[in-house]
């Protein structure tokens, strides 16, 4: 190859680059759907080409000034309005103090959720408690949702004695057996694949139990993703299939994982229906997995969800967004702050006021810390005391093998 050759072969292709970076002023176009664009199809027989619109436009319930409207609106009473404003404030107090812990040494790592807490929270309440959740490292709180001791959960980002993992994964890789809660998958995206098996075994057993899954914008540029909508395509599975886009994949943008204007539409061509949600709206979340769980325990099979949202914090404790991003970008979101359009709306609907979400933001903080004094009694990452080294060999063989338990006897346990 010559060297002309060589340079038009590199003309031929670009590299996205992300459309703001530290320093310039960022500027997001305002949406342009409103509640009442798209129809609610019927569940039990809406077929993938009937939810083109749906995978091009975008579901709302909650419009800019905190009003609920159109087929999607789920009609929730004020009590579960109320519920699910508990539990994101639950889960951005509890990861303030995570986060507080992690800076002081008292657990290695974290990841918090800011900005995205109706997805974890929303979904999780539309589904049946018995449903299989494979979540990312930014669902923690559907274990809330589902009434996980909040002093477990910190047991195990702290990695003391009484971590129900023992150890075995880093923190905020929370399982949770009881709460149908699967372990966060360190190699990201893998989890999406498992699920679909776990849904396919579901329905080979007969069983009411519905799987959902979420991946990230930029793990879904993997193959796993790709895998786990093939066989749902294939063989139907009772299965809700989440693309949170939330416009970064650690230091890249979501601009290189996808190739079109938005991730909902890739279902389209593997024949499941798809649906791109305001992510930020805890109303219009909570009816388009709802609607996927009534498609799915009808046999239907799998759907398609692209949750478009916004990650307001650094990816981990580990990153520094202010590096590849201008430092206010999330301000000028136009899905704005699920908490707070969800307390807008329950004022409006004169459920709820200022003084009372104090009251309650003030109530969960005791919660909160009441939870990590207890937690830390039973030791933290800094002084122990930690899982013994015996429990390598528990909870992994039904019958430990002969060359493990030799393993064993040589250390004494």
């Amino acid at each position: 190859m010559t060297g002309a050759e060589g340079s038009r072969g590199m003309d031929a292709y670009s590299v996205p680059e992300a459309p703001y970076r530290p320093g310039d002023k960022p500027s997001f176009d305002a949406w342009d759907f409103a509640p009442e664009d798209l129809s609610r199809p019927d569940p039990k027989t809406c077929t993938a080409k009937e939810t083109v619109e749906h995978a091009e436009g975008l579901i709302r319930v909650l419009n800019d000034d905190g009003i609920a409207s159109g087929e999607w609106n789920p009609n929730l009473s004020s009590d579960e309005l109320l519920l699910g404003l508990e539990h994101m404030c639950r889960l951005r107090i509890f990861d303030e103090r995570m986060m507080k812990m992690q800076r002081t040494g008292k657990l290695s790592f974290y990841m918090r959720s800011y900005g995205e807490e109706a997805v974890a929270i929303s979904q999780t309440m539309a589904l049946k408690y018995h449903d299989w959740v494979f979540p990312t490292y930014r669902q923690p709180g559907c274990q809330f949702v589902r009434n996980r001791d909040m002093v477990s959960m910190i047991n195990h980002c702290i990695g003391n004695v009484e971590d129900n993992v023992k150890g075995r994964q880093m923190p905020v890789h929370y399982t949770w057996k009881e709460g149908y809660f699967i372990s966060v998958s360190s190699p990201v995206g893998t989890q999406f694949s498992q699920a679909v098996g776990v849904a396919m075994a579901s329905a080979y057993k007969g069983d009411d139990q519905v799987t959902i899954t979420w991946i990230g914008d930029g793990a879904s540029a993997e193959g796993d993703y790709h895998y786990a909508i093939n066989f749902a395509s294939v063989f139907k599975p009772p299965i809700i299939l989440c693309v949170v886009n939330n416009q970064w994949a650690i230091s890249t943008h979501r601009n290189l994982a996808s190739g079109g204007e938005n991730f909902a539409s890739r279902a389209i061509p593997y024949d499941i229906p798809s649906f791109r949600v305001d992510g930020n709206d805890f109303l219009a979340l909570y009816s388009v997995t709802k609607w996927a769980r009534q498609r799915a325990s009808a046999g239907m099979g799998a759907t398609h969800i692209e949750v478009l949202t916004y990650r307001s914090g650094a990816h981990s404790s580990s990153d520094d967004p202010s590096r590849y991003r201008p430092s206010d970008e999330q301000d000028f979101w136009p899905g704005g702050d699920p908490i707070d359009r969800l307390k807008q709306h329950l004022i409006n609907i004169g459920q709820w006021s200022e003084e009372q979400h104090l009251e309650l933001e003030q109530k969960l903080d005791s919660e909160v810390t009441a939870a990590y004094k207890e937690a830390v009694t039973h030791g933290d990452l800094a002084n122990g005391p930690w899982p013994p080294a015996s429990t390598i060999f528990t909870e992994v063989y039904e019958e430990i093998p002969w060359h493990i338990q030799e393993q064993r006897e040589q250390l004494g346990k």
